[in-house]
């Protein structure tokens, strides 16, 4: 398990959820691999309480199946809950793009232009786990502009099953168009074109359909049992 650099007045529950979160998203706690109490909170150096509490709520997303008296198991892929997933962020994401169009300052699409750039530099590089942050940096700035910076961060939960094919997709796409889907919304919304800032942002959070295949192939271990009869 990777584990995270804690932050200033983070609470222990806080801390254990970002963890175990972020290890599940990078696959360093894989799809399928038991998981212990006592070993999460040993290297985390907490409490069980704090542990027990994150993958409670974990389980409440099904990211995590708790069996009681035994160790708990990150769930396998279910595409059923990634279509979930992605329809949740359609929904919000095409809203606050066109939010965007109306609200972006220039100081403010400059730092989105930083963004793209420093993607291009890591998609060349090879660097996947810091064009994942890069990624997700750019959507959260996008809620940031739009003045919905707490949805953004009240749906991260849910949001692990998308985002692990994300990172999925890094490993095992060869055509990724990540950055430039990024591009193109960057620009809809430097135009103030609301509809075609929308209509980018539902091809781009779509992206996952086209990849399935390729991440089934390169990654047949993690697939639940819906997920293997899709391929």
């Amino acid at each position: 398990m990777r584990l995270l650099d804690r932050l200033p007045q983070e609470t222990d529950r806080a801390y254990a959820l970002r963890n175990i979160k972020e290890n599940i998203i990078s696959l360093d706690l894989a799809p399928g691999s038991q998981i212990s109490e006592n070993e999460l909170a040993s290297q985390m150096s907490l409490s069980r309480t704090p542990v027990r509490e994150a993958l409670i709520e974990l389980s409440r997303v099904s990211i995590v199946r708790i069996v009681p008296q035994k160790r708990s198991t990150v769930a396998l892929i279910d595409y059923d809950l990634i279509d979930q997933a992605s329809f949740m962020r359609c929904v919000l994401e095409c809203a606050v793009v066109e939010l965007n169009c109306g609200m972006a300052t220039a100081e403010q699409l400059s730092r989105l232009d930083e963004n793209i750039r420093l993607q291009n530099l890591y998609l060349e590089s090879g660097n996947f786990a810091a064009l994942m942050a890069l990624d997700d940096q750019f959507h959260e700035m996008l809620f940031e502009i739009a003045q919905k910076s707490q949805i953004f961060f009240m749906v991260q939960t849910m949001f692990i099953h998308f985002n692990r094919v994300r990172r999925m997709a890094l490993g095992s796409v060869k055509d990724l168009k990540i950055v430039r889907d990024h591009a193109q919304i960057l620009a809809a919304i430097r135009g103030r074109d609301a509809a075609e800032a929308k209509r980018l942002m539902e091809a781009h959070l779509s992206r996952y359909r086209e990849d399935a295949q390729q991440i089934r192939e390169t990654y047949p271990q993690y697939m639940g049992e819906r997920a293997c009869k899709e391929a």
